[in-house]
This record gives structure tokens, sequence and C-alpha cells, in this order.
């Protein structure tokens, strides 16, 4: 039984919720990854990330566009640690299907990173957006690069999300070992960076990224650079990544330039889940992206669907789509 329920998204009833002992989303069986016989569900449950981040509301606003469109669906979300978390809900029965970071599900299917003693069942559905790892500190804190965050307090993320897997390996690659570290959400890092209480904070976020912007209009902050050598370090060691300039003046009050990395938000389920069905939220994602209230909707594109895409295989629904529509 989940830790966490923490939104179910309208018009989705109760059938979603989770029982216990029982899987989720089935259709009154209690096989909640999508049955190994691959029957059609009536209901599925979506893991999206904290509620300070931005996996939350887009989940659920997808989640919304899905039962708005689908007579015989409804997709409910809940809030959780995001990407490490999600790999494994889906691996548990927990939920149907999973938002998280490529390099994460990447480490996942190899056996990697958190996933080093786990055996894991894991397709891609689509990539949604590209993630951006945003690194802010206050200005009085006088921190530019990685090295200034030695010794520093730092929040890294929470457990089990993706920020705090890609945070431990720019600090490792760094060889920079801060002193208090704290495994908060972005929202609540930033009331943290706000208060004084920590002094710089990591965050897998759009960009911009709502919690950033609010951020920035009630504190001096600055963006922290990763310097060449450490993002050769990191796209060399994970394919998944690329770096990324952000120019100042993307937020308000934040002027400075920074260079960072970025890969992407993606959706995966497991490889049991109905073919057809996949097709069909797979297509209805892309198709209908504009019926998706949320900003970062705008970025649903089947020109990078595929983008990043190393060593997670394709459900087979979704390649059905990608092929019909020309991107395999």
């Amino acid at each position: 039984m989940l830790r966490r329920i923490a939104r179910i998204v309208a018009p989705v009833a109760a059938t979603a919720l989770l029982a216990t002992g029982c899987g989720v989303g089935s259709d009154g069986g209690d096989d909640g990854g999508g049955g190994d016989d691959g029957e059609r569900m009536s209901s599925m449950v979506l893991g999206t990330g904290s509620v300070g981040g931005t996996y939350y509301p887009l989940g659920g606003a997808i989640a919304q566009m899905w039962s708005s469109n689908f007579d015989d669906l409804r997709v409910s979300t809940i809030s959780t640690g995001a990407s490490v978390e999600n790999i494994r809900l889906l691996q548990s029965g927990d939920i149907n299907l999973a938002m998280a970071v490529n390099g994460t599900a990447t480490q996942a299917v190899n056996g990697e990173g958190e996933f080093g003693d786990t055996d894991v069942e894991l397709s891609m559905l689509g990539n949604i957006y590209p993630e951006v790892m945003q690194i802010v500190a206050r200005e009085d804190a006088e921190i530019e690069t990685i090295a200034d965050l030695e010794g520093m307090r730092v929040a890294i993320g929470p457990d089990g999300s993706g920020t705090q897997g890609m945070t431990q390996q720019i600090l490792d690659a760094a060889g920079v070992e801060p002193g208090d570290t704290f495994a908060d959400s972005f929202g609540d890092a930033a009331a943290k960076l706000r208060d004084g209480q920590i002094d710089a904070a990591f965050g897998i976020l759009s960009l911009p990224a709502a919690s950033l912007t609010e951020a920035a209009q009630g504190t001096d902050l600055t963006m922290v650079s990763i310097p060449d050598d450490v993002l050769s370090t990191l796209t060399e060691d994970d394919q998944t990544l690329s770096s990324l300039d952000i120019p100042g003046g993307t937020y308000d009050g934040i002027d400075n330039d920074a260079t960072t990395v970025t890969g992407w938000a993606t959706l995966y389920a497991l490889p049991s889940l109905n073919e057809d069905q996949v097709y069909e939220l797979v297509q209805s994602m892309y198709e209908n992206a504009d019926q998706i209230d949320h900003s970062v909707a705008a970025s649903i594109s089947l020109d990078t669907a595929l983008d990043g895409q190393v060593d997670v295989e394709l459900h087979p629904g979704a390649e059905r789509y990608f092929e019909e529509q020309g991107v395999l």
C-alpha cells in the first residue's frame, strides 16, 4: 500500500484508490501492473512527484486530459518522491504509469545507481519535456560554482527523486562534500532559501520553473554553474545528459548566466500494460497536448519524443504509434 495518496484528479473516482493488499488500476482484479495477460484497464494511477516540483501539476493535467478523452478509462495521480520511487512503485504494482528522468530509468534497467540490487522491468512510452538541473544559492552565500558548495547547507532533493540522484552525481564528479544536506522538495527548499535556513538548493525543473520564479521574487538569488571539467565527466558517464546554458534574466532578479545539465522527463510503464491501450494513451498525449493545462505541455512533441533514449526499450504500443507517425 502506498505511503502517500495526495491527489485524485477530477473526474477521477475513488476506484483508483489503493486497497490493502491489492494493486491499483485493474478491471476488478488484483494485478496493478496492467496484468501479465495485458487486459485493458478501466482505471490507472500515474506516479508524479513532490507538490513543489513540475511533475505533480503537470501529471495531474495529463491525467485530466486522458480522463476527459476516454470514456472507458479514468487516470488518477499521486504525489511521490518522483523518478526513483516511481520506478519502484511500478515494479511493485502500486502504480501503472510513471514519470521519471530518462537517466534514472536507464540506470534502473542496467542495475546501476539506486537500483544496484534490483531486477527492473520498464518500457518507455515517450518524452514529455526537457528537464533542467537548476542550482540556486542565496546571493549573500557567495556561491558561484559547484566547488563553493563545500561545507555549505544544501537542499539536495527528496529521497527517491531523480534530483537527489543527479545531485549526488554532480557532487561526486566535482569532489565536493556539502555540510548539512536536506532532502527537501524544491518548494520546501525555496522557503528555506528565503528564510536563510539553507545556502543553496538543487532542483530538476522545467525552464523556467514557477517555483523558482516565486523564490526569486522574495530573495536575492544567484544561479550556480557546473564547471566544464565536471560537465565533461557527467556527459561522458551518462549519455542521456547534455549541457545547457541558462541565460541571465531567465528569472527576474537572477542576472548571471550559468551552465548546467539537462535530460528528459519521460513517461514509463511495465511492458505488460495492454498494447492497444498504451497506443491510445501515447497518441492522445502527443495529439492533444493543447488540452493539457500546464505551460510545459508546449514541449510535448513528436520531434523530441525519443531524444535521449538509452537502453530502455519502447513499449510495443508506443512503438506502433511512433512507427505510424514516421518517428522510427
